[in-house]
């Protein structure tokens, strides 16, 4: 009795706290009534009924449940992330490629130069979502590498809701456009679970796509929870513009609906990620603009950076290593391929910040910009070297460990960045677009993996217009900012769970000019990514020497985890760009470090530590797959993500199509995965049956029958044995009909471990980029019937 007592009582104490903490505009119960909420735990105690009710209506009194807002005052706010971007690439920050959207937010606000990512996509993204460090929320590495580990599952908890759950149940209008990389793979697809979606983040609306990437010209592209296809018969179509127009339509549609209803945008295009695909006339713009090479680049951004004054007077541009070649040692093939390259990855940065801006002046068009908080970060990691040390046509290969020839490269010169190309740039180019710093993205040891270029504004409340601000700060660091900005506070309970404390620090301090030498607030902060490692604390940093670089893509052989790294030791009040290794002669000072690293490595869900990349690619994980060996699908469908297809890949398999060819005879798909940049198609091509195997688009294998299918039942089959075990093995593939065979031919290799991540599996039709694009175009659907289509995986 006596806990019932008690647990009734601390009831009614929690109810009186949040009306106290309530503001109620208007009269109560009239459908204007508006409220702000306590915000501690979301969503507040339904209110009680205020009205009267008799046994008729005329002797009743109604009563309207206020909406909620939030507090008075609070702004707009856009966030707004680009990919793969180090801090030399903007043009805002010393880089050669002008970003006059971001100059824009520089110059009405203030510019950042400790700011620092996790050094991988959607690590940074969890991190940026929730204000907790990325292991904290299960994103230790991308998803497409995720463990069974709780720092490394990619599952972001119901303890740890993001920024637009907080924001929404406060009055939020929240939306997400552009790349969403914070889903599990393995729930891509129609069947769900939406937990770990947009929509059950938080977002209320969500145009973008899923992943690390995809192909801007055909993207694998979604609306809330639906496959959309609007570049189909739109020649010029690109989703860099799509997406932006999708922002300002929907900003305007907000205003237009409820003017007086701030919103959180989440705005986040898939620029400057491979594929580098800006418009013909991007690419134009910048036509011999990197022919000084990746070398004199780098002098010339350094130069800028201190004119800027976004890099300190005294610091030293690093070295530049030793296993890439200087541009004056290039041929003059490799110079022309090496500068066409930078010049469609500049387009890309010019094309992506030129639609940034109109999203910025859609704001300000609708009077809004004054009270809104924007906040751009340029990259969420540093620049890729996924990119080989050649660069590449299509990352595809690169990131499968295949380099490609420049004068096989060459052929693609004038087709670099369209649709019939994936590319990529050479990681010199990455290098030197991190300077001053050593190393690129994936590396979380060194700042040109971790720092990026970061400007926010927000001409209400910031007035140092102009402004520079040197504390260390974290993309933790952007939710407790958005919060105190809006006034509402970090709940302890959403939707009846407990919530893990926000772990990033407020950066709302450092607006004030007064304050802008102020101490940081961020006294440590540690960094982990494939094994690389190092920890931040009050002007030291302590970090790990990468003992393979990241261009290698985990092909090379790498050391104990644990106790076989190299460390290095910087003191960054003197040394801004780790130019000067005090290891040697500081030694208590580092072990001190790496103590540190220990206990916030333990604090954070760091362990275990893991250097392998290649293997977690192909680890297994949840998903409707999941020890199955047998796929039937019953006629059409299209768009089943990779993650929920049967995989053909590393083993032997069977394909088997029952069909049925009509009098006038047929043409069409029957079952594909891939397309253009590398998968396989199983067909029927002016009657004749055809499997085609497109090898990461170097070489394309045909089976195809000599006879022409009746009108009438029959049954293809390719089989497939594969001389595996082993990562693109080879092997004896044969096409038969009716049980004969027509085709057998043998390969020497197949895709290593991964088909298009942004393509789908697709019976019946063919959704995105053909496997052939000699025998069609897509959607190529099958004009007979499709009775059964079996894929059976050995």
């Amino acid at each position: 009795m006596k806990l019932l007592f008690a647990l009734t009582s601390s009831l009614l104490t929690l109810a009186v706290s949040y009306a106290n903490a309530q503001q109620i505009t208007g009269t109560p119960g009239a459908p204007d009534a508006t409220t702000t909420l306590d915000g501690r735990y979301l969503p507040n105690p339904p209110a009680p009924f205020g009205g009267e009710i008799g046994l008729d209506a005329r002797d009743s009194k109604p009563y309207w449940p206020p909406q909620v807002v939030p507090p008075k005052g609070a702004p707009n706010i856009l966030l707004i992330i680009t990919d793969d971007a180090g801090y030399g690439v903007a043009g805002t920050f010393g880089g050669v490629i002008p970003t006059p959207a971001l100059d824009r937010v520089a110059q009405a606000g203030l510019r950042y130069t400790q700011f620092h990512s996790t050094a991988l996509c959607s690590p940074t993204r969890a991190a940026l979502i929730t204000g907790r460090n990325h292991h904290s929320v299960g994103y230790g590495v991308v998803s497409e590498q995720a463990t069974g580990y709780p720092g490394y599952d990619s599952i972001i908890g119901i303890d740890n809701a993001t920024v637009a759950e907080i924001l929404k149940q406060n009055g939020y209008a929240t939306s997400w456009f552009g790349k969403e990389h914070n889903t599990p793979t393995f729930q891509y697809s129609s069947a769900g679970p939406f937990d770990q979606w947009p929509s059950g983040m938080g977002f209320d609306y969500f145009y973008g796509f899923m992943g690390g990437d995809t192909n801007q010209w055909q993207p694998y592209l979604f609306e809330n929870h639906t496959q959309v296809f609007p570049w189909v018969g739109n020649p010029k179509y690109n989703l860099i513009t799509d997406e932006a127009d999708k922002a300002i339509d929907h900003i305007r549609q907000l205003d237009a609906a409820a003017p007086d209803k701030p919103f959180f945008v989440y705005y986040a295009p898939g620029a400057t990620h491979a594929p580098h695909h800006p418009t013909p006339e991007w690419i134009d713009k910048f036509k011999g603009k990197f022919d000084m090479g990746w070398n004199a680049m780098r002098d010339q951004i350094f130069a800028n950076q201190k004119r800027l004054g976004v890099v300190p007077q005294n610091a030293q541009l690093t070295p530049w290593p030793d296993d890439l070649p200087k541009w004056d040692s290039l041929d003059a093939d490799s110079k022309k391929l090496f500068a066409r390259q930078a010049e469609v990855f500049a387009a890309y940065v010019a094309y992506s910040d030129n639609e940034i801006g109109r999203v910025i002046q859609a704001v300000d068009d609708l009077g809004k910009l004054d009270n809104t908080l924007v906040i751009y970060i340029e990259g969420d990691n540093g620049t890729s070297a996924e990119g080989s040390t050649l660069g590449t046509p299509s990352e595809l290969l690169s990131i499968q460990g295949i380099n490609v020839p420049v004068a096989d490269q060459l052929k693609f010169y004038d087709a670099w960045g369209s649709d019939r190309t994936y590319p990529h740039m050479s990681v010199a180019w990455s290098w030197a677009f991190d300077t001053p710093f050593k190393w690129t993205k994936q590396v979380a040891s060194h700042f040109g993996g971790t720092r990026q270029g970061m400007a926010m504004a927000w001409p209400a409340r910031i007035k140092d217009a102009g402004g520079i601000r040197t504390q260390f700060h974290h993309m933790i660091d952007i939710v407790p900012t958005i919060l105190e900005a809006t006034r509402i506070p970090a709940p302890a309970m959403v939707n009846g769970v407990a919530q893990k404390p926000i772990e990033g620090v407020s950066m709302a301090y450092s607006w004030d000019k007064a304050n802008a030498n102020a101490p940081s607030t961020r006294h440590t902060q540690y960094f982990e990514m494939f094994g690389n490692r190092a920890i931040y604390h009050d002007g030291w940093i302590a970090s790990t020497t990468p003992p393979a670089a990241p261009w290698l893509m985990g092909l090379g052989k790498m050391p104990d985890v644990v106790n076989g790294y190299k460390w290095e030791l910087y003191n960054l009040n003197d040394d801004y760009s780790q130019a000067n290794d005090l290891a040697a002669t500081s030694p208590d000072k580092l072990r001190e470090m790496q103590d540190m690293f220990l206990m916030e490595a333990a604090k954070y869900n760091v362990f275990p530590l893991d250097n392998d990349v290649l293997e977690r690619t192909v680890t297994p994980r949840p998903s409707t797959t999941a020890g199955r060996t047998t796929f039937t699908y019953t006629g059409a469908l299209s768009g089943l993500p990779t993650g929920n297809a049967p995989s053909i890949v590393n083993k032997s398999y069977t394909i088997t199509a029952d069909i049925e060819i009509p009098q006038s005879g047929a043409d069409g798909m029957l079952v594909t995965e891939g397309g253009r940049f590398g998968g396989y198609g199983l067909y029927v091509l002016k009657n004749k049956p055809v499997f085609v195997y497109n090898l990461l688009g170097l070489e394309h294998f045909r089976w195809e029958g000599t006879d022409t299918l009746k009108p009438g039942k029959h049954t293809i089959v390719f089989d497939f044995k594969s001389d595996g075990p082993g990562m693109g093995k080879g092997g004896t593939g044969v096409l038969t009909v009716d049980g004969s065979k027509v085709a057998t031919q043998q390969v020497q290799h197949t895709i290593p471990f991964l088909l298009p991540w942004d393509e789908t599996f697709d019976v019946g039709s063919d959704t995105r980029t053909p496997v052939e694009d000699k025998d069609y175009q897509a959607p190529f659907a099958f004009t007979g019937a499709i009775d059964r289509l079996t894929v059976q995986l050995n």
